[in-house]
C-alpha cells in the first residue's frame, strides 16, 4: 500500500520529478487521490484560471481544444464544454484513466511531450495547459512542438510556474518563436495557483502565456 502523504508533500513530490519515467511512477500512485487530496485540499484554482483565460480570449474558430498535461481533467471540468470540443494529452495512463472515468473528453492521448508530436488529422483551434510547465515537469522546449497540433491562428493559453519560467529560459524560447514568425508576441498574465495565499506554497504564482500560431 502506498504511504499516504499530505497535500503539501504531494506537491513537493511533483516538483521533484526529474524524468518522464519518474512522472509515470509518481502519478501511478498519485492519480486516484489527486483530486481529493491535492486539488481540493490545497485550493488548486489554476485549472479554472486557465479555463477563464480561454473563455476571455477565444474567437469563433478557437476549437476544438487540446488540453496539454490534462491529468484528471480539471481544466475540462472548468471549461464545461461538450466532450467533442476537447481532447486530453498526458504521459500518465493512470491520470488519463481518471479523466476517462469522468467522460470529459472526446478523445485522450498518451504522449511524452519531450518527443516529437505528429500533426493530428484535424488540427486544433486552441491549446491550453495548467500545471504541466512547472518544476519537475516540462521546460520550454515542447512549446515549438505543440504548434504541430494547431491550425494557423489557433489560440494558446499556456500556464507556466513563474519561478520555473525565470529559471528555465521561457522568455528566450518565446522570443525565438516570435522572431521565427511562428507565434504572435505573447501576452503574459501573472495569476495565483492556489486560493489561500497563507497556505504552504500559497504564494506560488504562474504566468499565463496567451498567443496565437501564425
Amino acid at each position: 500500500m502506498t504511504e499516504k502523504r499530505t497535500p503539501t508533500e504531494l506537491l513537493e513530490g511533483a516538483y521533484a520529478i526529474q524524468t518522464p519515467q519518474d512522472n509515470l511512477s509518481y502519478y501511478k500512485d498519485f492519480a486516484d487521490h489527486y483530486d481529493a487530496e491535492f486539488a481540493t485540499r490545497l485550493g488548486y484554482i489554476y485549472p479554472a484560471v486557465i479555463a477563464e483565460f480561454y473563455r476571455k480570449h477565444r474567437q469563433g474558430s478557437d476549437h476544438p481544444i487540446a488540453d496539454i498535461g490534462c491529468g484528471t481533467g480539471l481544466v475540462a471540468e472548468a471549461l464545461n464544454l461538450p466532450t467533442s470540443s476537447i481532447h486530453g494529452f498526458d504521459i500518465s495512463p493512470d491520470m488519463l484513466a481518471q479523466s476517462r472515468a469522468k467522460g470529459l473528453y472526446g478523445d485522450l492521448h498518451k504522449v511524452d511531450l519531450t518527443q516529437p508530436l505528429s500533426p493530428p488529422h484535424t488540427p486544433f483551434g486552441a491549446v491550453v495547459s495548467a500545471g504541466t510547465f512547472t518544476r519537475g515537469h516540462l521546460g520550454p522546449e515542447p512549446l515549438e512542438n505543440l504548434l504541430n497540433l494547431a491550425k494557423t491562428g489557433a489560440l494558446f493559453c499556456i500556464g507556466v510556474n513563474a519561478q520555473h519560467y525565470a529559471a528555465k529560459g521561457f522568455e528566450t524560447a518565446l522570443n525565438t518563436l516570435v522572431d521565427q514568425g511562428a507565434i504572435t508576441a505573447p501576452l503574459l498574465e501573472t495569476v495565483p495557483i492556489f486560493s489561500d495565499p497563507n497556505s504552504p506554497h500559497g504564494a506560488d504564482t504562474a504566468h499565463v502565456l496567451i498567443y496565437r500560431k501564425t
